[in-house]
């Protein structure tokens, strides 16, 4: 029987990615029509979306071949997030949230520990829950906002691999939206399990990408200096959580994932929550391409890409007592 790996091989970890807008676009459109050929849609759907691809790849000149960003190391990245993390309308941390929260409604209360707590969201509503609580995260801005938020809380900036926090000792370990930051779940569940009292609780959230069956998932910012770049990102199959958790003695509980039901984007490209409508990519603007401003390329494409695909995963794991 062939397994599927526990975590994506080293060479899976680029230090510099190519975006070329047209990879994307061309991209989007494949995966249109493979799900018109499951018979997802009908024989007009596929001939307009081959209809596009012959008038993107007339217009290739016009959209730009982009361009090489390198990596940014994962705190940088978030420290320069941290201002804005905690913003309206980002749909997967929303519905990410209505998932995590009704799962600690039903956990006792006691000391909570938020891996990669970034700006507090999960703790802050573990706090006002009546948990004593202690936060990590590998970004010092991050860690200011969560400060700001829960004066009374114990933060320590640390890497989830090496927790600052005694064996058995927490009743509780949430970890939000981190995990796709490390190539390997084993360690890093390694960890939880051990500051875990017998029978603690562990929830945990995880992003499922871009592109389905894709192994990594680059997330684009800006460094230091406003120069472009990608933070790693890896995506996890369900199998490497069983193959990291299992052997710990975390039995699962429950799992359940959340994706779109409804298109991403308008006729324009424009994603549905945006004001005003967004100006299609062209070669010359600033690099590296964003995505939102490809999708106006091909909305219709980006639509049959993004709906009724997970967006995230949300597992509640127990630690035998």
């Amino acid at each position: 029987m062939e397994h599927l790996p526990a975590g994506p091989a080293p060479d899976l970890a680029p230090d510099v990615i190519s975006q070329h807008p047209m990879a994307y676009l061309l991209g989007l459109q494949g995966i249109a029509l493979f799900r018109a050929w499951n018979g997802e849609f009908d024989r007009d759907y596929a001939e307009a979306r081959i209809a596009e691809i012959r008038a993107l790849l007339d217009a290739a000149d016009s959209i730009g071949a982009g361009i090489d960003v390198p990596v940014i190391p994962t705190a940088e990245a978030y420290d320069g997030w941290a201002p804005f993390y905690d913003g309206p309308r980002n749909l997967m941390l929303e519905r990410e949230q209505v998932l995590v929260h009704a799962i600690l409604d039903r956990l006792p209360v006691g000391r909570a520990l938020d891996v990669a707590c970034g700006t507090g969201r999960h703790a802050a509503y573990l706090a006002g829950l009546g948990h004593t609580i202690i936060g990590t995260d590998v970004s010092p801005a991050m860690l200011d906002v969560a400060r700001a938020k829960l004066p009374d809380a114990e933060l320590h900036l640390a890497d989830m691999h090496a927790l600052p926090v005694a064996d058995a000792s927490v009743d509780t370990v949430v970890t939000g939206l981190a995990v796709n930051h490390v190539p390997d779940l084993r360690p890093v569940f390694a960890e939880f399990a051990r500051v875990l009292r017998p029978g603690g609780h562990l929830v945990v959230s995880d992003s499922r990408g871009l592109m389905e069956g894709a192994r990594l998932y680059p997330m684009a910012f800006e460094d230091r200096d406003g120069k472009p770049g990608f933070m790693r990102s890896w995506v996890h199959s369900t199998s490497s959580f069983l193959h990291a958790a299992l052997p710990l003695g975390l039995r699962v509980l429950a799992c359940e994932e959340v994706g779109r039901d409804e298109d991403m984007v308008d006729a324009t490209g424009t994603e549905y929550l945006d004001d005003e409508p967004v100006r299609p990519w062209a070669a010359g603007d600033e690099e590296p391409a964003s995505i939102w401003e490809l999708h106006p390329w091909a909305p219709a494409a980006t639509n049959a890409n993004f709906r009724g695909k997970p967006s995230c995963i949300v597992w509640h794991f127990q630690l035998e007592a």
